[in-house]
């Protein structure tokens, strides 16, 4: 069989299937309220928690420093590529993470895998929770270290992993809020464990940067464990509202990392107004934290919502809520007619989530208001009742 007729029976199987999706189409700003498709939709499926994706603030940096130092870095940051404007970002990250250093990176995807397939290699041993991110599965395997997958959440198996790693080198490593199920982390067990077995410890913040912890410091902050996680990765491309990724960690692990972390050795750097709308970002949420008071009391309202009208929400405790149905295609038709109801709030199936764990995943942001909330619970109310699922 040649590649396209193989594509062709591959994509025809995603239909059958009722899973085959094609990304709808945003005009203008990422907003709570947007025009997908060209319909105008109560946004729950954004990554922008604080609404800061088209902050006034933000955009005046990136404008000025885009005319002040042009639109790109033009190369990798060891060949000529890292500005003064790269080392403030970095500079102000470590600060606010409370560590020695930052570095970086294009992406949150490419902070994790360059940082996990660097510092292990075949004779060492990777532990990680069942529900980690993409990244940190996709970097793992580029380590060629071994890999022990843990249940999610399950302490007694991490334990076991960790007693069983003795005599090699050990990664833990864990989402701080993992990005399909909305909980968080168990880091103060998972600390204890990783000390008493003088293992390393790493933390994805993806979807905690800005969401858990004082202004948004994390899951480390959030319990109060700084000093005792060695790796951390957050994400400037979620609550932040523009894109990258960054390490921080130790100053030795930043200067390694830049010596061999593939991804921000072999991909030219941001340009300047990515990296100076980050720097406004970092000092906006510290000087309103009330953007983050709001995200929660919008988070608890939607999720008692939906608790009350007898949807199955999981174990979410984050502005990540699920809407677990189960079944792959009733879930697509679910968020099919709640975009037909004004709703926009993606179906989630295999690979992303296991087979019988298909849900609708929405995500609240500070920038919703009650209103919009309350029309998305009307329509959940209504689509749910219609396909015999509350």
């Amino acid at each position: 069989m040649d590649v396209l007729s193989f594509l062709d029976q591959e994509i025809q199987n995603l239909k059958d299937q009722g899973v085959y999706r094609i990304p709808r189409v945003l005009s203008g700003e990422q907003c709570p309220v947007a025009y997908y498709d060209g319909r105008r939709v109560v946004n729950l499926s954004s990554n922008n928690y604080l609404g800061l994706a088209n902050h006034p603030r933000l955009k005046e940096a990136a404008i000025k420093a885009t005319e002040k130092l042009g639109v790109g870095s033009g190369a990798v940051r060891t060949i000529a590529g890292t500005m003064e404007i790269h080392r403030e970002l970095e500079e102000k990250l470590a600060k606010f993470k409370n560590v020695e250093a930052c570095l970086v990176f294009q992406s949150g995807f490419t902070a994790n895998a360059g940082t996990v397939s660097c510092i292990l290699g075949r004779e060492d041993v990777i532990i990680s929770d069942e529900l980690n991110h993409a990244s940190i599965i996709d970097g793992s395997r580029l380590s060629r270290a071994q890999i022990v997958v843990y249940p999610h959440g399950d302490m007694d198996a991490l334990k076991e992993a960790l007693e069983a790693s003795q005599g090699r080198r050990a990664l833990v490593v864990t989402d701080g809020v993992f990005s399909m199920d909305g909980d968080i982390a168990k880091l103060p067990e998972i600390v204890e464990l990783v000390e008493k077995y003088g293992a390393i410890l790493m933390v994805d913040d993806a979807h905690a940067s800005g969401v858990l912890g004082r202004c948004g410091r994390g899951t480390v902050d959030h319990y109060n464990l700084h000093g005792r996680v060695h790796i951390q990765v957050g994400t400037l491309s979620k609550a932040l509202g523009g894109l990258g990724g960054y390490v921080a960690g130790p100053q030795k692990l930043i200067d390694y990392l830049v010596q061999r972390a593939r991804p921000f050795l072999f991909s030219t750097s941001h340009p300047p107004g990515v990296i100076a709308a980050a720097i406004a970002a970092i000092d906006l949420i510290q000087e309103e934290p009330q953007l983050i008071d709001r995200l929660w009391e919008n988070t608890n309202f939607f999720r008692r919502g939906l608790q009350d009208l007898g949807f199955n929400t999981g174990n979410s405790a984050t502005p990540i809520i699920p809407v677990i149905v189960g079944d792959e295609r009733k879930t697509m038709q679910l968020a099919d007619r709640l975009f037909e109801e004004g709703v926009f709030a993606q179906g989630i199936a295999f690979p992303t989530v296991p087979r019988g764990k298909a849900r609708v995943r929405t995500i609240v942001t500070a920038a919703h208001t009650q209103e919009d909330l309350q029309f998305a619970l009307d329509a959940f109310a209504k689509a749910g009742r219609e396909l015999g699922l509350i």
